[in-house]
């Protein structure tokens, strides 16, 4: 069984995000760039899967300049067979990233598809439905626990009144949770086999996809900063702020 797994470039989570004095984006000068956290569980559940000898191939793909090869290296040493980098310098938003990915599918013909649920840089939710619906395949979101059983999969997935359990046929798409596991560290022995495993490089250009965008980011702005906190004596008292403090309560 081969499993395409798609991970995005991102800034590190342990880096606090600076916005641009112009209010264009986020500033990434020196900034650390990782394996965005949701791609970087589905690469462990993929490897996960290998371990179980469900999987044969893990192969990873990312889209963007060549500084991406660095978290497809990341995903090599943490397990996957090989890696794909599309290259393109454009800012690409998520309809295009899954027509991408689409036509990787189709180049590929993967049995799993599994990507992260969303980037923490846009907080985007939904390449991997996008990539769902033009390769028409059935979709797992927030899967909090995967089972490959013959031609299909079993995904709990997490939804707001508690869980549900779906089963797909194979050729599928799952999007991780956070529950679903916790990443291993890459070995120092890893990260070096890592380098002599192939990675190839595609222009983006090569797949016949418009990168031309319909989505416009107007302004960021950092969040506004949240106030101190004050005890109070007594409920009566936290009734009173809540209502003519606060006004959330009348």
């Amino acid at each position: 069984m081969k499993v395409l797994v798609p991970v995005k470039r991102a800034i590190d989570y342990n880096v606090k995000v600076r916005v641009k004095a112009d209010h264009s984006g986020v500033d990434l000068t020196n900034a650390k760039m990782a394996i965005n956290p949701f791609c970087e569980i589905a690469v462990e559940e993929a490897v996960r899967l290998k371990e179980k000898g469900v999987v044969t191939e893990i192969v990873v793909v990312s889209i963007g300049s060549k500084a991406c090869q660095e978290q497809i290296r990341t995903a090599l040493a943490l397990g996957a067979d090989r890696g794909l980098q599309i290259d393109t310098e454009e800012q690409v938003d998520s309809l295009q990233v899954a027509k991408l990915l689409a036509k990787v599918v189709e180049e590929e013909q993967p049995h799993l598809v599994i990507l992260g649920k969303q980037s923490i840089d846009s907080d985007n939710n939904q390449t991997g439905q996008m990539l769902a619906a033009l390769t028409g395949m059935p979709q797992g979101t927030f899967a909090s626990e995967v089972v490959v059983e013959g031609d299909s999969v079993t995904v709990k997935r997490e939804v707001d009144g508690g869980s549900q359990t779906v089963k797909l046929s194979l050729p599928a798409v799952i999007t991780t949770d956070l529950r679903l596991n916790d990443p291993r560290y890459a070995s120092l022995p890893n990260i070096m086999k890592a380098k002599r495993k192939p990675l190839e490089v595609k222009s983006a250009s090569d797949f016949g996809v418009s990168l031309t965008s319909n989505v416009k980011v107007v302004k960021v702005t950092s969040p506004v900063k949240r106030g101190g906190g004050t005890k109070v004596a007594d409920v009566a008292e936290l009734v009173d702020k809540l209502k003519n403090e606060a006004k959330v309560i009348s």
